[in-house]
């Protein structure tokens, strides 16, 4: 695997041996401490919802990513995945969320824009979205993504369609 941060081999599968990198990656990006109300990094955009109900958040994202016309490709239930693999991280590794939920989503004519600007731009696809309820603070929701930043016409265009669709998730939840 040229080019890989991956350890040499340990004897287990490469398949294995990527998914506890990205693993270990997960969980200390998740274990991480933080503090304060702005909790996201500087290349972290979030919104927080102030909604108990986490299904109804859900179902307000996936809604406005369909108004869009668009099409969510995958739901990964993130918090599920670090419970099962909490072990793995430390015996005293516990995940910092209550539930935790990336929507994946991509629009074509952004896609096609972000390609003919340049190839390398497929690493933006699909656009994701978070939405977090965390044991620190388990009424509030969050929802977090990453913005592009749009130094091109296509980034810009994937950033206002994040922000224009968290801004209608939170506000069909109010």
């Amino acid at each position: 695997m040229s080019g890989s941060r991956l350890p040499p081999s340990t004897g287990a599968p490469a398949g294995a041996r990527r998914w506890a990198s990205i693993l270990l990656w997960a969980c200390t990006l998740a274990l991480s401490p933080v503090g304060g109300p702005a909790r996201a990094a500087a290349d972290i955009a979030e919104r927080v919802v102030a909604v108990g109900d986490f299904q109804a958040l859900r179902e307000a994202l996936v809604d406005s990513i369909e108004e869009e016309g668009l099409v969510v490709s995958a739901i990964i239930p993130f918090n599920d995945m670090l419970q099962r693999t909490a072990l793995a991280a430390g015996p005293a590794a516990v995940s910092p969320f209550l539930r935790a939920e990336i929507v994946q989503f991509c629009s074509s004519r952004i896609a096609w824009q972000l390609l003919a600007e340049d190839p390398a731009q497929i690493a933006l696809c699909p656009l994701s979205i978070t939405i977090q309820q965390t044991r620190e603070a388990p009424g509030q929701l969050r929802l977090a993504w990453r913005p592009t930043a749009g130094s091109t016409a296509g980034r810009r265009a994937a950033d206002a369609l994040l922000e224009r669709l968290v801004g209608r998730a939170a506000g069909l939840v109010r």
